[in-house]
């Protein structure tokens, strides 16, 4: 009995937490233990980004709300604990990671922990190095320059060097490319066997299920076990099937010409050629940091090329080098960040702006926002600001449409829900979707045409045929 408690680092009794008016969590019981990866997966919206910030100590310190029950940290009773006492012992990796960098550069941002946590300065920068090399990131890097997948390894990095040996994970995987989720699962395997006790909160249930030891889920306002993954899987993971017959499109939207880019003399982008159809549904792979969101901030006009030259054939717009209000009235993006577009007081109200109220009311209904449409959209789950972000987009009936990673935070249904939703709008409009995305779940029913990205330039163009070629080669 003694050994299983000393095995147990959270432990979760009879908690409640209620926001607002909005009951969260009722009378939830739950443990995380020591040497074990624990996923916990749920519908977008259910509580997971709530439960890690009860646990760390985010609620009720930074974010308020009605607390009830124990909260207990390696058997030691935490409520009363401030959040900065409790942090020495939990790590939390944010939905958001541009919510936790602070600092220009990586270097920097790692050593602010290790000070924080009064690490000793003659080892400082071997830690850096070694949490750098670990998770492949150059620590001379500025952080404004690193794509979302570079971002979350920054932060992982950063946990790592502050040696937490408990750790919240919220969505970790959900802009890293193959290749680095599984050098991520591999580290993370490597900590739960030296007794670190780590909790993924996840939709990417298809590549997890086999890498980690326990599956719980929200349901009904309670943390329940999963007692049999394979049927969980089973019910809750699909590839999506294309509702749309792919067709080839031959009248030009936009032409890149030798697109070259660089930040701080980094060159992302180099001598790219990229023609766009109208009418065409074009998905960009590549692995991280290969420029894919580069690309399309400068197809949005949001971004200058270092060098080249890209030409638009809108009707009714003249091509301009500098973006006008009548561009951005024909051109949408949803960042990879949707919190940074979204400033209206309620979800109704965003997706109405600058919108036909019926047709926004219909597109309300069709990504099923109505439960939220009173919400301020800044209070929503990552997955539901996504949405909000599409679908605000999608009222204001733009010509071209570029989406950076929308699928991030979404569950099965949801997903499925979204991807059902744009393809319909598409065939009803026939309107331009460039899509980027690294989730295998959903590529192919967003795509007519692919395109890879590799060192900056294009290394494949064609059907959807190679997108399983390209998540099966990342290895």
């Amino acid at each position: 009995m003694e050994n299983e408690l000393n095995n147990i680092a959270v432990e979760l009794k009879d908690v409640s937490f209620s926001y607002k008016d909005e009951k969260i969590f009722d009378n939830v019981n739950f443990t995380l233990e020591k040497g074990k990866i624990t996923l916990l997966t749920s519908l977008s919206g259910q509580g997971k980004s709530t439960l890690i910030k009860i646990i760390s100590g985010i609620i009720p310190s930074i974010i308020k709300g009605k607390l009830e029950g124990d909260i207990f940290i390696d058997s030691k009773r935490v409520n009363d604990d401030s959040f900065a006492s409790r942090i020495r012992k939990v790590g939390i990796a944010l939905q958001n990671p541009d919510e936790q960098i602070l600092y220009p550069n990586i270097e920097d941002e790692i050593a602010f922990g290790l000070e924080n946590f009064k690490f000793d300065e003659d080892k400082m920068q071997d830690m850096i190095n070694c949490v750098s090399y670990l998770m492949k990131i150059d620590p001379k890097r500025e952080t404004k320059g690193l794509s979302g997948g570079e971002k979350q390894s920054l932060i992982i990095s950063f946990l790592l060097s502050t040696r937490q040996k408990i750790l919240l994970l919220d969505e970790p995987l959900a802009n890293l490319d193959k290749k680095r989720a599984i050098h991520l699962m591999e580290i993370l395997r490597k900590l739960a066997d030296n007794g670190y006790a780590i909790l993924l909160l996840e939709h990417r249930l298809d590549f997890l299920f086999s890498k980690v030891d326990d599956v719980y889920q929200i349901k009904d306002k309670k943390i329940l076990k999963v007692e049999s993954k394979e049927e969980y899987l089973k019910e809750n993971c699909h590839i999506i099937k294309d509702m749309i017959e792919p067709s080839d499109y031959e009248k030009p939207l936009i032409i890149l010409k030798n697109i070259s880019k660089e930040f701080k003399k980094e060159r992302i982008l180099n001598d790219l050629d990229l023609t766009i159809y109208q009418g065409e549904r074009l998905l960009l792979l590549g692995e991280n940091g290969e420029g894919k969101s580069t690309l399309l901030r400068l197809i949005a006009k949001l971004d200058k090329p270092t060098s080249g030259k890209i030409q638009t054939f809108f009707s009714d717009y003249k091509n301009k080098e500098r973006p006008s209000r009548k561009w951005f009235d024909k051109v949408g993006i949803v960042y990879q960040n949707p919190s940074y577009q979204l400033f209206m007081p309620t979800v109704e109200k965003e997706i109405s702006y600058k919108a036909d109220k019926d047709y926004a009311k219909y597109i309300m209904e069709l990504f099923a926002l109505n439960h939220i449409k009173d919400r301020h959209p800044q209070s929503l789950s990552e997955g539901q600001k996504r949405r909000v972000s599409i679908a605000s987009i999608l009222a204001r009936k733009t010509d071209l449409l570029l989406l950076d990673e929308p699928t991030v935070g979404q569950d099965y249904d949801g997903l499925k829900s979204l991807v059902d939703g744009l393809n319909l709008i598409h065939k009803k409009t026939s309107n331009t979707i460039i899509t980027i995305t690294h989730d295998l779940r959903c590529a192919s029913s967003l795509a007519d045409r692919v395109v890879i990205l590799k060192d900056g330039r294009i290394s494949k163009d064609g059907k959807k045929e190679i997108i399983d070629e390209f998540f099966l080669s990342t290895k």
